[in-house]
């Protein structure tokens, strides 16, 4: 097999990788923010940390199942005029 198909599969593999690991991480957030914490605290739990970068959380944030969660757990403190979120 020549070196430039090696690094094509190598890749492939590295971003399959990846995929799965955001895909957790986008999970992890999902679940704790269903949970009543804030964003800005799950964001620097440990767990997040070490799995991705500041830039790649950046991204993930953008995900349209995050933006949408944020948006109830908004939404739901307007209605019951509770802005406290759970640590």
């Amino acid at each position: 097999m020549s070196d430039k198909v090696t690094v094509i599969i190598q890749r492939f593999f590295e971003e399959m990788q990846v995929d799965v690991v955001e895909e957790r991480v986008v999970n992890y957030i999902l679940k704790e923010l269903h949970l009543g914490r804030k964003l800005s605290v799950i964001i620097q739990d440990p767990y997040v940390k070490n799995r991705v970068d500041e830039d790649r959380l950046g991204q993930m944030l953008e995900n349209k199942e995050i933006i949408s969660a944020v948006e109830e757990e908004l939404e739901a403190a307007f209605k019951g005029h509770d802005f406290k979120f759970a640590e």
